[in-house]
């Protein structure tokens, strides 16, 4: 049957002088979901109902009959296992073609768009199955622990070199090696484990789209890794993507995601009874997002409270040195010591103890050992430069930060130069110091393209 307009949602949001952007924005979705809605080609899911009610000037109770909903109105978000397949190998197949992968990488990030993700994360049901007859090849568990191998492998490059010297290798995996196992037949068992070695190989996607810079690219990746793992069942998995998309949020400045995002993957790995490793990740994250919020701002969750912020800093270095376990999941090896060390020094940062941030920042620094974390030293040393700044030593601010810019150079990580041009823009003040101007020509001249 062809989809029914819903003429009076539509009609009655211009009634109200909305735009379709602005009611999406006040809904919480994207504004391709909210057209969706008002062409009848998606569901609206009934925890939509209040706030669309709102919004429009209605009382819930008639919303259903002024707009034609019913109580079977669901997401249209295929659930199945072979939808879930599809949906991700489509993802993959357009980074292949050449407009595609140029459309995709000019995507804009939508906040709105998490809400959408982490409420179908939270409520969709999961296939009933992970069992699939297909007409790839018979799969077996050793292709998903290759497939985890692969990525681990891809990540140490990462670290090292920053992310666009692997992305492109990561999506042609995908394609390629990945998705001819998915189209597969695979049993229950092996069906958990190669949907969430896939999720993990797309989270790595998103990520170095997110180094390079592409967030709405990044966005893409990162849902489809989160319908991945949910359909696989690899709940450590999501807590790794809900964390990494934190990241994203804290470097957008979007507080009220981060916010969302790392309590969202704090209470999934409660949940999930996580290993010490997970949940000193989860606890550390979470402290920078309260951390980070410093004004109240109704709907964006708790107000900064400095005591809560350090009671999470003292669990997640607690939760760390418990050590590791035989059930940690397979990032949690990157997540090492200096990078804990470095996160808490984030925390303090926001805090605004910028001498224990400059501690942390040096121990990170000296801790990183094989030269396999070249992005996390660079990084480590903007943080140091700001420490310094914020402390009134621009002298030696300035050294840290020229140890970073030749180095920041050599990655293929936009993100890493776009914050050593953040760190620039601090120097805002000083702008008449010699010393400052020639800081900011080396950063030209070094990272001008």
């Amino acid at each position: 049957m062809s989809p029914v307009p819903r003429t009076h949602l539509a009609g009655r949001r211009r009634f109200k002088g909305l735009t379709q952007e602005t009611a999406a924005e006040a809904v919480g979705v994207t504004p391709t979901t909210w057209a969706r809605w008002e062409r009848g080609q998606q569901g609206i899911r009934a925890y939509y109902w209040p706030r669309i009610a709102e919004i429009l000037g209605v009382q819930e109770s008639d919303l259903a009959r002024l707009l034609g909903l019913t109580a079977e109105d669901t997401p249209t978000r295929p659930l199945g296992i072979t939808a879930v397949v599809d949906e991700a190998t489509r993802l993959w197949r357009s980074e292949m073609e050449t407009d595609r992968r140029a459309l995709l990488a000019a995507l804009p990030f939508i906040p709105s768009a998490l809400g959408e993700w982490l409420l179908s994360y939270t409520h969709d049901t999961p296939p009933a199955a992970t069992a699939r007859q297909g007409p790839g090849p018979r799969v077996g568990l050793s292709d998903a622990t290759r497939i985890r191998e692969a990525r681990d492998a891809f990540k140490k490059l990462d670290s090292q070199f920053g992310g666009g010297m692997v992305r492109s290798a990561v999506v042609d995996y995908l394609h390629t090696n990945v998705t001819p196992l998915l189209k597969g037949t695979y049993t229950s068992d092996v069906g958990a484990e190669l949907l969430g070695a896939a999720a993990y190989m797309t989270g790595l996607a998103a990520w170095t789209a997110f180094d390079l810079e592409q967030h709405g690219q990044a966005q893409q990746h990162y849902t489809q890794a989160l319908s991945l793992a949910k359909a696989g069942g690899d709940t450590l998995t999501a807590v790794w993507l809900l964390s990494a998309m934190s990241l994203q949020a804290f470097h957008l400045d979007e507080p009220r995601w981060a916010q969302r995002l790392t309590s969202a993957a704090q209470d999934t790995a409660r949940k999930a009874d996580a290993p010490p490793v997970v949940m000193a990740m989860v606890s550390i994250r979470r402290a920078r997002a309260l951390a980070l919020s410093t004004q109240p701002d109704p709907g964006s969750g708790p107000v900064r409270n400095d005591l809560q912020v350090g009671k999470l800093l003292d669990e997640a270095t607690h939760a760390f040195d418990r050590g590791r376990t035989d059930r940690d999941p397979d990032w949690a090896q990157f997540y090492e010591e200096a990078w804990h060390i470095s996160e808490e020094g984030r925390v303090w940062s926001l805090l605004g103890n910028h001498q224990r941030a400059l501690g942390h920042a040096d121990d990170a620094i000296s801790s990183y050992t094989g030269g396999t974390r070249r992005r996390s030293i660079q990084l480590n040393r903007l943080e140091a430069a700001k420490a310094h700044l914020a402390m009134g030593d621009l002298e030696q601010s300035l050294a840290c930060a020229r140890l970073a810019v030749p180095a920041v150079k050599s990655l293929t990580s936009t993100r890493a130069a776009h914050l050593a041009h953040r760190f620039a823009d601090r120097l805002e003040p000083y702008g008449t110091s010699p010393h400052v101007r020639e800081f900011r020509d080396l950063l030209k001249a070094e990272l001008s393209a």
